[in-house]
């Protein structure tokens, strides 16, 4: 990541513009206070409803650990050297033993991005099952803290490949009961998106943000053979443990999915920094769409490569 966003003068050069940005903006213009005090109430009944959701899902559900860990690619990560500290902080454990990172990161190899929606849409359901729905909007329209965290899900959710997740689960996961804990996660996935949409008035994910969404679209024409071939190969990396050769086809997916889905902050920081009619401030320069383009075509030939081989 150093690489992609320093590597080259000019996308240097336009990182720290963006960041310098992002400082001036926030000392020079903080944040407003909501302009009704009812708001932080009702931004808590929706934290409750969420973290409650959140926590019967992954703590709560007893095939849930078994699910992720059939899943997603998050049992072969510890094999490999992509990290400084082991994945767990204890051998064995569920949840609780695992590394933040190695938990999101896995999740954001099989494109379901999990631990970044999980249980919003719930919680905005909540309220606006409460007749809070114009509250809502109001609170998008009026409060810049409100409006940023909700264009944040909005854009990880628009990463998301619910489809692309439900393959992952079709190619690893046995048949029996432990699909019904995806098919619930999907279901969640789509009641974020349909929340999130009739709070923030947008008619698509991303809709007032059109350069993310270029963004976005363009990287699928090379995410999505990667995430195929991946799950190609730990469907037989599991079968054959040992294997060298998949296990380096694996790392080669794994980077080039990482460096498709860019889930590390850079988004993030853009999106807050645009203003909400802006479809220029993130174009990125012609090199740094080339330099990303050919990265990721020599990842994928030599994943085929090493396949065909």
């Amino acid at each position: 990541m150093v690489q992609a966003k320093f590597g080259l003068p000019q996308t240097a050069v336009r990182r720290l513009e963006i960041y310098t940005t992002a400082v001036l903006l926030a000392t020079l213009r903080p944040p407003h206070p909501p302009r009704d005090a009812t708001w932080r109430r009702v931004m808590e009944e929706i934290s409750r409803a969420s973290c409650a959701h959140y926590r019967r899902t992954v703590y709560e559900d007893p095939e849930f650990i078994t699910y992720f860990h059939e899943a997603t690619p998050q049992a072969e990560l510890g094999h490999l050297n992509i990290g400084s500290r082991p994945a767990k902080r204890r051998p064995a454990g569920g949840i609780a033993s695992l590394r933040a990172i190695p938990w999101v990161f896995a999740w954001t190899q099989t494109r379901l991005v999990l631990p970044a929606w999980l249980g919003v849409g719930t919680g905005l359901q909540a309220a606006l099952d409460a007749g809070r729905g114009a509250e809502l909007r109001a609170m998008y329209a009026e409060w810049p803290f409100f409006q940023s965290t909700v264009d944040l899900i909005e854009m990880v959710v628009a990463k998301a490949d619910a489809n692309m997740a439900k393959h992952y689960e079709e190619m690893l996961v046995p048949e029996g009961a432990r699909r019904a804990v995806g098919a619930e996660l999907r279901r969640e996935l789509a009641r974020t998106e349909r929340c999130v949409l009739a709070v923030s008035r947008h008619s698509k994910l991303s809709a007032h943000n059109r350069s993310l969404r270029r963004l976005i679209e363009s990287r699928l024409a090379y995410l999505n053979p990667m995430n195929m071939l991946q799950v190609e190969v730990l469907r037989r990396l599991r079968r054959d443990d040992d294997n060298r050769k998949l296990r380096d086809a694996l790392l080669i997916t794994i980077n080039g999915i990482a460096a498709g889905m860019r889930n590390t902050g850079d988004d993030k920081l853009v999106l807050v920094l645009q203003t909400r009619d802006s479809s220029s401030f993130d174009k990125p320069s012609g090199i740094e769409i080339l330099s990303s383009s050919l990265e990721r075509r020599h990842l994928f030939s030599l994943l085929v490569f090493n396949l065909l081989r």
